[in-house]
């Protein structure tokens, strides 16, 4: 029993400092910083979660379950501009305030079917608040799936440059995007959107690129 004990608090202790070790570097942060900081031995690191993939998924529990909740709230709006708005300043904003949520975000690790399906259950709802709004007449008949990966793509860039200096900036970048967005802004673009096996593949790209 005491060993068992020691070790959930072992466990506990890799958590806390995975989660504050990818919230400010990515997901590729160092697992030996996070061993150290947690004052376990890598190999105890390995004991409790035998790959990256597997620390990361526990680590950002928190930060997927403050996203489903919100995006919870945004599909539950009767007003499907509303909705869509709503789903979207959710989805950035807890992406501002975690990198390896960011990351996580940006990234697809097919080796991983937990990750597969957690991707696939966002781009559903992205698919449906969309959809929604496009069918109102409110959004544009031409944006895809694609456009809005490219947003978070962008945001995330704009978080790892203002984070320190204008936290909130994605937020006037988000709204200069929505006004886009409108079905009564939109002219004819230059380029066809991303197929969905190119999006596939630079999110792909993304997770093997060093």
């Amino acid at each position: 029993m005491p060993q068992r004990r020691d070790a959930r608090e072992r466990r506990a202790r890799l958590l806390v400092a995975a989660r504050c070790e990818f919230a400010a570097r990515g997901v590729d942060a160092s697992l030996e910083a996070i061993a150290r900081d947690a004052g376990v031995a890598i190999g105890t690191l390995y004991r409790h979660f035998p790959t990256r993939l597997d620390l990361l998924l526990a680590a950002l529990e928190p930060r997927l379950q403050e996203f489903a909740e919100g995006s919870a709230k945004a599909l539950q709006i009767d007003d499907p501009w509303d909705g869509f708005v709503a789903y979207l300043e959710n989805l950035l904003r807890v992406q501002a305030g975690d990198r390896g949520f960011n990351d996580f975000l940006s990234r697809r690790f097919p080796g991983s079917a937990e990750t597969e399906l957690i991707h696939d259950r966002m781009c559903h709802e992205i698919e449906d608040v969309l959809t929604r709004a496009q069918e109102a007449g409110a959004a544009r008949p031409d944006i895809t799936q694609a456009d809005i990966v490219n947003l978070i793509w962008s945001n995330g860039r704009m978080i790892d440059a203002t984070s320190t200096t204008a936290p909130d900036a994605w937020r006037r970048h988000l709204y200069l995007m929505l006004d886009a967005y409108r079905a009564e802004r939109a002219h004819p673009l230059p380029e066809p959107p991303m197929t969905d096996q190119q999006l596939y593949d630079a999110m792909v790209r993304l997770s093997t690129a060093k």
